[in-house]
């Protein structure tokens, strides 16, 4: 069963007047309390990884909001639904006025620096690479990187899982290496907990945004959020690029912002 073109045309304008009614009475609510909930969408890798570490820093920003999580295990994606703001990728010519560019997909192979110490000698080079997937999809993520496709890295074992925070996790404990989105691993490579396995760069053509539902008013406490959040990001950014100036992070991710505003 399918909705007419109407039908669709009632349904919209039925939606946007239900959330500005419930939008309202947040409001109504959040000045009698002094309490603003905001909910995120965002993976649990994000929240573990790159948000965790730095919530005491959000809380004393915002003392008066209320966080709430609607977490994704695996790939992040999907409608937005109820939530104020959701961190998604669109592909380029997919950007809409309800979401605000981050950052291009940046991705590079990454491990501790202990694992890449090991990695330098006779024996483990001999021995090859350790490599961490989140799914089949991801499997073959090495041979996009030169080292493995000239074979000066090879891959000895393949450890899997399906919750991109245990892969990061893994390549943190010295387990191996693992492909990280810089968005989630920037903290670690900030503070040197990860490094980058090889001076390498892939800069995809899809972008990082933190978006809000279409149609649905984006109150001033999220907005301010959004805006903490994305400063947080940079901050974060130029902190990799001056730790790792071989990468070249900070002048792709600039190359990206360029090309898409």
């Amino acid at each position: 069963i399918e909705l007419t073109e109407n039908g669709r045309i009632l349904y919209r304008k039925i939606s946007e007047g239900l959330n500005g009614i419930e939008d309202a009475i947040r409001e109504i609510e959040s000045r009698a309390t002094g309490i603003e909930p905001v909910t995120l969408s965002i993976s649990t890798a994000f929240t573990t990884h790159w948000l965790m570490p730095r919530m005491s820093r959000l809380n004393q920003a915002f003392p008066s909001v209320d966080l709430r999580f609607q977490l994704i295990s695996g790939r992040i994606g999907g409608p937005l639904g109820d939530v104020d703001l959701g961190m998604r990728f669109v592909q380029e010519g997919e950007m809409r006025e309800n979401s605000v560019p981050v950052m291009p997909e940046v991705l590079l192979p990454v491990c501790n620096a202990r694992y890449q110490e090991l990695a330098r000698t006779d024996a483990r080079r001999a021995h090859g690479d350790m490599v961490i997937v989140m799914d089949d999809e991801e499997r073959g993520w090495h041979a996009r990187f030169a080292a493995f496709q000239k074979e000066t890295r090879h891959v000895a074992g393949v450890l899997s899982f399906n919750d991109y925070a245990i892969v990061v996790q893994a390549a943190l404990l010295g387990q191996g290496i693992a492909l990280g989105w810089v968005n989630v691993v920037m903290h670690w490579l900030a503070q040197r907990a990860l490094v980058p396995t090889e001076d390498e760069l892939l800069v995809t053509n899809r972008m990082c945004c933190l978006s809000w539902a279409p149609g649905r008013p984006l109150r001033p406490i999220v907005a301010e959020v959004r805006d903490w959040l994305i400063a947080e990001m940079h901050a974060d950014l130029d902190a990799v690029d001056t730790a790792y100036p071989a990468l070249g992070l900070g002048a792709a991710v600039k190359k990206g912002l360029a090309s898409w505003s």
